[in-house]
């Protein structure tokens, strides 16, 4: 007799291997971190003993499930802001809650929360891209998983980086330090193409290749990614990151869902492989991806749950399923991703996806030691059919479409049990728990303190680049304005630059806050009325006038201004008001200096809603109260020279104005 450390026996063995062996009454012989015997039960005991013989009567003996694209740490922002568009999820509340509060500490604790519920998924492996991964890595080793750890790389600074230059930086020397690890596999994850440059596309590629690691990468996860990238770019994604070499590597490509026919042939030849990860892409309804065709193809497609916090979770037999289901609904074909199928993409599929098919994802003798058994007596697997017809199908529609992640008995990886009888060998899952919830308390705390300022919400998504100031304005209605720009055009008044544009504003008010937030699209024109260039801008302002001088000269307060780089509908989800206005103006604009002080003259026509006539402003900004008098005295001075007088003066602003 040969001696082997554990012996799984009388359970079905179901191999996922090429030729899909099923043993009715199986045995798995594994030793040290191999399996070295698979067959019949009969068999392999007139073969092989060992001190660790467990029954399995009533299970499924199979390779463990493979999660191909997930975000580990981020279990602990689960359920922090959910059914959002994905801009706004991601850049209004996961880029500034991770800013604040990820450190090795938060990935060390939301790695082991993951781990935990992986293992009790069935998971044994895992393609994780995150922050500080050397600490992920370090985490998950010790739980005793087997993972791609994905170092993130982003073009702008991250929680482990202030610049890209020092994120590839440690990330070569994190490959360098795990990369003949015997559960660990270091990848270089340059986030997304939206995220990151060409050059830094090229670096990475170089990277990966230097170390022959694999490159992990979102791609295509939205319409409206491809659509900016062919503005932007004028090619779709795929395209773009082959132009930029990032398909010399080993590459992983999450999401995929807006990908064609040629790009998905370009990824085969590339040798390129797909994560499909359904239940966050049906959430932040980025789209479905075809995966039926992309198996047509020939790619390699395995399935991933993708983070916790746009999933809510990490049940990979939910994802199974749904990857089976969704192609069936979607397509209209009922005998599309087959339930055989589907297993294989969580298995030996999603090995080969991960570049790993050699290693693992199949019950073959020589490979890594990665098994889990699933019970099937459940009242939800009952009752139990094998007739001819569908003989050799008939355990994997089973385990795809009635078997859930609680079904999961025991999991081994690299010959190590993990679980057994479902009690987690490896992690103390009460310890995690109590340590994850009083984490979310101060996450909660700090989201909660700033929901309810604007000015923090405005400052959470970046771009604020002007502090408090103040500005000295008065404003008149002018029944013809050709007399004022005659004036303007004297020799008195020295114009230093004038500019014609078409404005659009949208005002965000909001309940028990003084300040309103100003949306402006500016379109500055020529005088055929050709768009010369748009620029977008947010004005966060006072509810207050804090002075006015003679003439309804007024002093109000511009808190603080950012460049708009989101779309008007993604503020609107963001901030949440309680009412909007929206105002269009055409605008004459003169930025001159008059008694030697700097002023800005507006004459604008209210379009939208129509108003009759025209409105003067004259403004300028202040930042002492000497300086705010002087200003307006020369303010008042200058409309007198315009002919203005007090009468056609209004306090009103246009805001204001659009509403009588």
């Amino acid at each position: 007799m040969q001696e082997a450390d554990t012996i799984l026996t009388h359970g079905t063995v179901i191999t996922m291997d090429d030729a899909c062996h099923q043993f009715p009454d199986g045995a798995v012989a594994l030793k040290g971190n191999r399996i070295i015997a698979v067959g019949a039960a009969s068999e392999i005991a007139s073969t092989w003993e060992a001190q660790s013989i467990i029954d399995c009567a009533g299970c499924v003996i199979m390779p463990g499930l493979i999660n191909c694209h997930t975000h580990l740490p981020m279990t602990l922002l689960r359920g922090l802001a959910d059914d959002l568009r994905l801009d706004v999820w991601l850049y209004g509340y996961m880029l500034p809650v991770e800013r604040h509060f990820v450190s090795p500490d938060f990935v060390r604790l939301g790695t082991q929360l993951a781990c935990a519920e992986a293992i009790r998924s069935g998971v044994t492996c895992v393609n994780d891209m995150y922050y500080f991964e050397d600490t992920i890595a370090q985490t998950v080793s010790e739980a005793g998983l087997r993972a791609l750890c994905s170092q993130t790389i982003m073009q702008f600074p991250t929680p482990d980086a202030q610049s890209a230059d020092e994120s590839l930086e440690f990330t070569e020397k994190f490959i360098e330090k795990w990369k003949q690890h015997d559960l660990i596999v270091p990848v270089i994850a340059p986030h997304a193409p939206y995220t990151c440059s060409g050059e830094l596309m090229r670096a990475c590629a170089g990277i990966a290749i230097k170390h022959d690691v694999p490159l992990h990468i979102h791609i295509s996860e939205t319409f409206q990614e491809v659509e900016d990238s062919r503005s932007e770019h004028g090619m779709p994604v795929v395209n773009w990151i082959k132009k930029n070499g990032v398909l010399e590597a080993k590459v992983i490509c999450a999401h995929c869902t807006a990908i064609d026919a040629g790009e998905m042939r370009t990824l085969r030849n590339a040798g390129a492989t797909v994560s499909h990860n359904p239940s966050a892409n049906l959430k932040l309804a980025s789209g479905i991806a075809n995966v039926p065709q992309m198996l047509k193809t020939g790619l390699h497609v395995g399935i991933g749950t993708d983070g916790p916090a746009s999933n809510n979770d990490l049940d990979h037999f939910e994802e199974t399923r749904l990857a089976a289901l969704i192609a069936k609904g979607y397509f209209r074909d009922p005998v599309l991703i087959p339930a055989k199928t589907a297993l294989a993409m969580a298995t030996i599929e999603g090995a080969r996806a991960l570049h790993l098919g050699h290693v693992t994802g199949s019950l073959e003798v020589g490979k890594r030691a990665d098994v889990i058994v699933v019970n099937l007596d459940q009242l939800h697997s009952t009752p139990q059919y094998s007739h001819a017809a569908k003989l050799s199908d008939a355990i994997y529609t089973q385990i795809v479409y009635s078997s859930h992640a609680s079904d999961v008995r025991d999991v081994f990886v690299n010959g190590r049990p993990l679980m057994r009888e479902r009690k987690l060998l490896t992690l103390d899952e009460a310890a995690i728990k109590s340590a994850a919830n009083k984490l979310a308390l101060e996450i909660n705390a700090f989201l909660n303190e700033r929901e309810g300022d604007v000015l923090r919400k405005l400052a959470a998504i970046g771009g604020v680049h002007q502090e408090e100031s103040f500005e000295v304005q008065v404003k008149a209605q002018l029944s013809d304005a050709q007399p004022v720009i005659d004036c303007i055009r004297s020799d008195e008044i020295n114009v230093v630059r004038h500019v014609h544009y078409k404005q659009f504003d949208t005002y965000f008010y909001f309940d028990d806050e003084p300040s309103r937030l100003r949306y402006r699209e500016d379109e500055r024109v020529d005088e055929q009325g050709n768009i010369l260039g748009t620029r977008y801008r947010l004005t966060l302002v006072g509810g207050q006038n804090e002075r006015e001088y003679p003439h309804s000269i007024l002093l109000s307060r511009v808190r603080f201004m950012a460049a708009a780089d989101r779309s008007l509908r993604f503020y609107h989800e963001y901030f949440k008001p309680a009412r909007e206005v929206a105002i269009e103006k055409d605008r004459l604009r003169w930025e001159v200096f008059y008694e030697d002080e700097e002023l800005f003259i507006n004459i604008d026509r209210v379009t939208n809603p129509a108003r009759a006539g025209f409105f003067l402003e004259v403004k300028s900004r202040t930042w002492s109260k000497r300086d705010a008098e002087r200003k307006a005295e020369v303010i008042g001075r200058l409309l007198a020279r315009f002919g203005v007088s007090d009468e056609a003066l209004v306090r009103q602003e246009y805001v204001q104005i659009a509403g009588t």
